[in-house]
């Protein structure tokens, strides 16, 4: 098979535990571009904590795309044109804070450029590390989101986040979509919204087939683009629930998990190299 696109993960699988890509899994990834094929990050990360990332690897030159906010948005790297763009009702916003509170469970969402809670707390601080985005500290969550978002997490620890979890599931089953994409961050977007149905938006736009796809990922939000691609790939440090469900595993973040099924699956068939 030839292959014409990778989507990948961004945390714990493009990027290794310091949030950086490795050399060998950057030079894979452009010898992959010149050859021809997109190179597509999908994340849970709002856009602009994608961007840079996007840049290190020349998206921008070879016109390929980001699927950010879980698929909430699909945007092209080339013209930052919104293919596809989803969000939240601002009465379902509101809602979903009256539900945290029922559930004692912390929640923020982004309003451009910040990150919006009503209470500090270690999780929040973790997604503001990993998007570099500020984090405002709010009097009232529901005074201060009054408009439409097209995220919102609720966080805790992940034995109380998993119950809290499979009870929402069910709860919003028809209305939302809901997933964790970290053990603590529990995340809802609209419903039928997922990295998997925005790749299949994607390809159908560029004429290309699930069966010319590759996608890679280690968590739960992943699992709908690894189920739905021609090869569906787990992280080696993904859960053995997400390896259960891919067509093949690969190494790990901190051991060039990406690279190694890049030039199994693509450098093979075309090599290239890079001056």
């Amino acid at each position: 098979m030839t292959y014409k696109m990778i989507v990948l993960d961004l945390d714990d699988t493009l990027l290794r535990d310091d949030l950086t890509i490795s050399p060998r899994t950057k030079q894979s990834l452009m010898e992959a571009q010149e050859a021809g094929v997109k190179v597509v990050l999908a994340s849970g990360r709002p856009t602009s904590a994608m961007l840079p990332i996007a840049g290190e690897l020349c998206l921008k030159e070879y016109g390929s795309f980001i699927l950010s906010f879980n698929g909430g948005k699909i945007i092209d790297c080339q013209t930052g044109d919104e293919w596809f763009s989803s969000t939240l009702p601002i009465e379902t916003v509101h809602h979903l804070y009256e539900i945290s509170r029922r559930e004692n469970v912390w929640i923020h969402t982004y309003v451009g450029e910040t990150i919006i809670t009503e209470e500090p707390n270690q999780y929040t601080d973790i997604e503001g590390e990993l998007t570099k985005l500020e984090i405002k500290v709010v009097d009232s969550f529901i005074d201060a989101v009054t408009e439409p978002v097209v995220k919102v997490l609720m966080l805790k620890e992940p034995s109380i986040l998993a119950r809290v979890e499979k009870k929402l599931q069910k709860e919003f089953a028809e209305s939302l979509s809901i997933m964790r994409s970290k053990k603590f961050f529990l995340e809802f977007t609209e419903a039928g919204v997922t990295k998997g149905t925005s790749l299949n938006s994607l390809i159908q736009q560029l004429g290309i087939s699930r069966d010319e796809v590759i996608a890679i990922g280690d968590s739960n939000n992943d699992l709908s683009m690894i189920q739905f691609a021609g090869l569906g790939v787990a992280m080696g440090n993904a859960s053995e629930a997400i390896k259960a469900q891919a067509d093949f595993v690969t190494d790990t973040n901190m051991n060039d998990g990406v690279a190694k099924v890049v030039e199994e699956f693509i450098l093979k068939t075309v090599p290239v190299s890079i001056q």
